[in-house]
């Protein structure tokens, strides 16, 4: 698996999408470690996301051999569904083909779950990408945010609040699984990467 920069002049295959809200006052945000994940794989495969199209800033560049659109949907996180299904359509990808990178709240800093299907469980960008598409066939990366420190907590101000510094240590580490996670199931071998980072 390669990380320095190639090029591909074959059509889009894969998209990556982080899963977070655009505008500044949300950086570090829980709710935005989809984007900060993004933004991770994206640096450290030299690609820019500096475009604006399909209601998202996008770049483009090569995993695993494949020509892959990363995406940070500019929608707000409840409507990440419309950026999403609008880049699937123009480039005909297919929802297996689509790796969601995603908060969970049921998961500690520090731990990560991929999963290929299933339900948005509670993540409301993964409810629009899934209700708008028609399909929960979605491969995704749920990356721990951790739980809400008592049940009386108001959850949007659990997500909205920031990681302390030594979550964001713990972070770095779950970004590069993150890489490594998407560069696998992208070489077609989603079981290895389950098995590794699960």
């Amino acid at each position: 698996m390669f990380r320095k920069k190639s090029f591909s002049s074959g059509p889009i295959e894969y998209i990556v999408v982080g899963l977070g809200n655009p505008d500044k006052k949300y950086e570090n945000t829980r709710h935005n470690v989809g984007f900060m994940t993004v933004d991770y794989i994206a640096d450290k495969t030299d690609v820019k996301i500096n475009r604006i199209k399909f209601k998202s800033t996008i770049g483009e560049g090569i995993i695993s051999g494949s020509r892959v659109l990363f995406m940070k949907p500019s929608t707000y996180m409840n409507n990440s569904g419309e950026a999403v299904v609008e880049a699937m359509k123009f480039y005909k990808i297919p929802p297996e083909n689509v790796i969601v990178l995603l908060d969970d709240i049921n998961l500690d800093v520090g731990k990560m779950r991929i999963r290929t299907k299933g339900s948005d469980g509670g993540q409301k960008g993964m409810r629009s990408i899934i209700y708008l598409s028609g399909s929960d066939m979605f491969p995704r990366i749920k990356i721990g945010v951790g739980k809400k420190p008592h049940p009386d907590y108001d959850l949007a101000s659990w997500v909205l609040s920031k990681f302390t510094g030594n979550e964001l240590k713990e972070l770095e580490v779950i970004a590069e699984n993150s890489l490594k996670a998407v560069e696998l199931i992208i070489d077609g071998k989603t079981d290895r990467a389950m098995n590794l980072f699960n």
